[in-house]
């Protein structure tokens, strides 16, 4: 029998197709905007703005940029080239991408049905570095909440995933015990790296096939059925 009574379980790219969602909503904004004036295809404008995206969620959770910071510049990045610089233009289509997201309900494939395993035996709690505004839409918009107790952001410990301080702040908000909580989640830095400093066991989401890095983490599967065998 399972030592776990209490799941940590990241949304985004875990529960939730961000990658997905989001790209659909990009391009809508794409079109919206008539964004082709200035980029050669969606595509185009997608393989720019992902790698950038990328590289300011991570330094958000590091700390070294706010969250303000990581908002207008994922934007800015890309209407630079078009003369559109001001704060109110980024943020109108900063807001306008975001109430999109909220309306998107693609799930990563067997999300539901794990959920429905899991709910009879364990607490179950997400665990997310997303903004309040749009995670609590998400959630609800797409079917997930009624599998929830509560949702614990880093908007609410004032720290990102991977530091400790989040992870110490959810089991105190949570009264769950440590060693007899798990977290879930496909990001290596974020979900994992965080679990395993804070000595919460496991289970990196790895459908991509990854390379571990410094550790071997508790558990890893490449798809959300395998978790069954797990727990």
């Amino acid at each position: 029998m399972t030592k776990y009574k209490n799941l940590f379980i990241d949304l985004d790219d875990t529960l939730w197709d961000t990658y997905h969602n989001n790209k659909e909503c990009l391009e809508e904004i794409y079109n919206a905007y008539n964004f082709g004036r200035y980029y050669a295809s969606f595509e185009a404008f997608f393989d720019i703005y992902m790698p950038n995206n990328i590289d300011l969620w991570a330094k958000y959770r590091t700390g070294e940029i706010n969250r303000q910071t990581l908002i207008i510049e994922r934007f800015r990045y890309m209407t630079r080239p078009m003369g559109i610089e001001d704060v109110k233009s980024i943020m109108e289509l900063n807001n306008d991408f975001l109430q999109r997201t909220t309306k998107k309900t693609r799930l990563i494939p067997g999300a539901i049905e794990l959920l429905e395993y899991l709910r009879p035996s364990y607490r179950m709690f997400i665990l997310s570095n997303g903004f309040r505004e749009v995670q609590f839409k998400k959630l609800h918009n797409s079917g997930l909440a009624p599998y929830f107790e509560r949702m614990v952001l880093s908007e609410d410990a004032n720290i990102q995933k991977p530091h400790k301080e989040i992870f110490d702040f959810a089991l105190r908000n949570t009264n769950s015990r440590r060693n007899e909580s798990l977290m879930i989640g496909d990001s290596w830095d974020a979900d994992i790296i965080g679990a395993y400093n804070s000595k919460i066991d496991q289970v990196w989401f790895n459908p991509e096939g990854l390379p571990a890095g410094h550790f071997t983490p508790t558990y890893t599967v490449y798809s959300l059925e395998e978790i069954k065998k797990i727990l």
